[in-house]
Formats: C-alpha cells, structure tokens, sequence
C-alpha cells in the first residue's frame, strides 16, 4: 500500500476485484504497438545486414559509426526502457497491482529468452497484446495464442522447421526444428511429469511445421506469421499416445487443447502459480484448490487467479515468499511513494539521438539488480526460487539500490515512515527497532527495505 492508499476492509475481496477484467493501460506516453515495433525491428535487421556491413566491411570505425546511427534511427536503445517503463507506471500506479503481478507472472511462464533483439523490439508489446489481454481467457486460448505470436515462433526458430515429406523438405532436403515444439511441451503445458519421449517431441514439431514467419527481401524475418501449407508436414501424427489427423493449421489448435487438458499441465502450471505466490515448495493442499479451481471453470484464468489469491491469504501467516529483484523494487516504490518513472514528456523520443539516462534509468536499474525481466538467460525465464537469489553480491546491490532511493521519497519524516510501515505488515515492531537502531535516514531506508519482512512477503 502506498502513502495515499487505504488498507481494504475485506483484502481478499479487495484482490478478487481486480482480477475480472483487464485493466487498461494508463500510461500518458507515447506506446508503441507491436508492429511499428516489429517494423522497426526490419529496418534494424535489414539496416544493419544487408546495408552496413557491405558498405563498410573494410572501415570497421565507420561502420560502427553509422550503426550507433541506425540504432538511434531504429529505436534499438529506447523500446525496451520505455516497455519497462509502461510496466512499471502500471504496477505503482494503476489500480490493479495484484493483476499487474499476475501478468508479470504469465510473462515469464512464457518467457523469450535474450536473442536476435527480441528484448529491444518485441517482448514488451508481445506482452502487452498477447498475454495481457488473454488474462481474461482460457489457458487454452493463451497458449494458442503466445504458440502463434511472431515472437515465440521467432524466438524458438519455428520458421525454421520445415516437414521433411512436405513440398519444400523434398524439393529441398531440409528438416525439422524441435525447439519450439519441445518448449511447448515441457515449460508451457505438460512438463517432463508427463513422461512424454522423444517421439512424441518430433511428433510434436511435426504438427507445428508450417507456422513461420513471411519473409521477403527487404523485411526480412519480421514479416507477419501465416501458415504455410508446403512446409507443413503431412500424414498422420501420434502424441502421448493419441492420432491425430491432418488439418492443416487446426491440427496445432487440436493437439494444445488435449494438452491444456491433461492432469500434468493442470498441476504443472498449478504448482508453478502457488510456487511464484506462496512459497519455493508448495504442499498438494496449497496446489489441489487451485486445480479444482481451473477444473471447475474449464481452465478460465480469472477463477485460477482467485484460487491463487485464496491459497496466498489462507497462508499468509505461515509461508513468506522471497520476492524477485524486480518485484522487490516495485514494492518498496510503491509503499513509501519513491519519485522512480519519468513524466511521459521526459520520455519523449525524437529516434535521431541516444536515449536520455533519465529515460533508460528503469532499465539500466535492473540489470544491476541482475533482473531484467525481458531478458532472461534460457526460455524458462527467471528462477522462482529463493536460493537463486540470496547471493551475496545480489544482497549488496539491494542494499546499495536502496540507499539511492532513500532520498527519493515524497516524504522523509520518521514517523510518516513508520505509519506506512504499520500500514503494510501485521507485525512492524521488528521493523521498527531496525529503523530506531540506525543512525541516519539514509541507513534507516536501506535497512527497513532489506528487512527479511520486506525481502519476504
């Protein structure tokens, strides 16, 4: 809760509220959509391949010269800063934080991973136009949905992929691509619990042949997805012990709605939502609500929310959960109302020059936070465990953060801090004895907002 919110009177439906419609988004900035980003991403991809590096192959100072240009041209130092930005203004200042967490959840689950630029061009509006809305969907809908996105296909090489009996893998020997397939399997739907084998993998891929992106001399690979039925391959396909027959760009639709459907993805995904909210190892009693709860509603995601929601404030009192870099930091901005996203004029961008500091400040933040959400080393997107977190040099960098932020505030009397720290916990007095016990506000911010009580919530 923030310096002017008030506490709910009933907080569980306070939580539930939140979660039956997609709030808009309220940033009053300039918000790109996802294919002036994409073609912008062209211009990048083309700009730099088939332009630059031919021009200046033997003037390796110019080239970069004329590179720095084309990135400031092209928006590549801004999207992401001015994505996160978005992000940000919307989990302080919206009125729906508890959704904004849970679309921050939705947006790892199916993370991409840092590649081809993706993180600069396409992970922010990829999130925004496809997993936000799809909130108040079925989980089958959002997995068709990310399955078929530009950026997933691009990022797991499905255009790649191309069935070897159909007409181009015989005319020209090519073959097909797991990653995409596999990646559906294992992180977004059924998991290695299913007992699933390789078969069924290239099975799987099969199926997915034909799904890429146009591509053309001047785009490149940033043309729109379409489904092209010459490298689709034909013929019957068998997974997890079930034929499917061919229908042609239907036959994806098929197999992921028997996927969404199996008891493994539904205690899968279960498992992963109580793991993110409650605590690293959940018990069946915390998983099993949340399942009869997608089985119940037919896997609509509003009512799996809800049973998240529930199971977190049954076990508030007895599980904490240590809260990621980011997540951390956007809870301790909101709380003691933290001066932290620029005014949409400030982040205005004219594409000639670099992006101002004060413009890449949230993202750059981040990165020393060692979390960047767009940007995480493999395709299971960021760990949600507390171990891969409590490093030393992570600690440090929190506290350190912290105590640039201690003068940030909109206020900096001790007893407005402890009101707002009694506002926000059930116990404060641990808290309030480290605040007394320092000796400056600065250490006092840094200590409070280090506190296991604010590490764990």
């Amino acid at each position: 809760m923030g310096p002017e919110d008030k506490a709910p009177s009933d907080p569980l439906k306070w939580a539930h509220n939140q979660l039956d419609k997609v709030p808009p988004i309220t940033w009053e900035g300039k918000i790109f959509s996802e294919k002036e980003m994409r073609k912008k991403y062209g211009e990048w991809v083309y700009g730099d391949r088939k332009v630059l590096r031919k021009k200046y192959k033997n003037n390796k100072t110019k080239y970069k010269s004329e590179k720095n240009k084309l990135r400031n041209k092209t928006g590549e130092r801004f999207f992401e800063s001015n994505e996160l930005t978005i992000r940000h203004y919307e989990a302080i200042n919206g009125n729906s934080p508890v959704f904004e967490r849970f679309w921050h959840f939705w947006g790892n689950h199916f993370a991409i991973s840092e590649k081809d630029f993706l993180a600069e061009f396409s992970v922010g509006p990829y999130q925004r136009e496809i997993i936000r809305p799809n909130m108040l969907n079925t989980f089958e809908q959002m997995v068709k949905d990310v399955t078929t996105s530009w950026c997933m296909i691009h990022h797991l090489d499905n255009s790649e992929s191309v069935g070897p009996l159909s007409k181009w893998g015989i005319e020209g020997r090519e073959t097909i691509n797991e990653n995409h397939a596999r990646e559906l399997l294992e992180l977004h739907t059924i998991s290695p619990e299913a007992g699933y084998s390789q078969e069924d993998v290239i099975q799987m891929t099969y199926v997915m042949t034909g799904w890429q992106h146009k591509w053309d001399q001047k785009r490149l690979e940033t043309g729109d997805v379409w489904f092209n039925f010459k490298t689709h391959q034909p013929n019957n396909k068998t997974i997890l012990g079930k034929e499917y027959t061919p229908d042609g760009k239907r036959e994806l639709f098929n197999v992921i709605k028997d996927l969404v459907h199996h008891p493994n993805c539904k205690k899968f995904i279960a498992t992963k939502l109580c793991r993110h909210f409650i605590t690293d190892n959940p018990t069946d009693d915390m998983i099993n609500p949340v399942i009869q709860a997608w089985e119940k509603s037919d896997g609509f995601l509003p009512e799996i929310h809800k049973a998240v929601v529930k199971q977190a404030w049954d076990y508030a009192s007895r599980t904490r959960k240590f809260q990621q870099p980011e997540t951390w930091a956007l809870q301790m901005v909101r709380m003691f109302g933290l001066n932290w996203i620029p005014e949409p004029d400030r982040m205005k961008y004219d594409f000639k020059n670099k992006p101002s500091d004060l413009q890449r400040r949230i993202e750059w933040t981040l990165e020393e936070l060692g979390h960047l959400p767009y940007r995480p080393a493999q395709p299971n997107g960021w760990s949600d465990f507390e171990e891969d977190w409590i490093s030393p040099e992570l600690m440090i960098r929190r506290l350190i953060f912290a105590s640039k932020m201690a003068n940030r505030g909109l206020v900096r009397d001790d007893e407005i801090i402890k009101n707002m720290i009694g506002k926000n916990f059930d116990q404060p007095e641990k808290i309030y004895e480290l605040f007394d016990n320092q000796d400056n506000y600065k250490n006092k911010f840094a200590i409070v907002c280090n506190s296991p009580e604010m590490l764990k919530a």
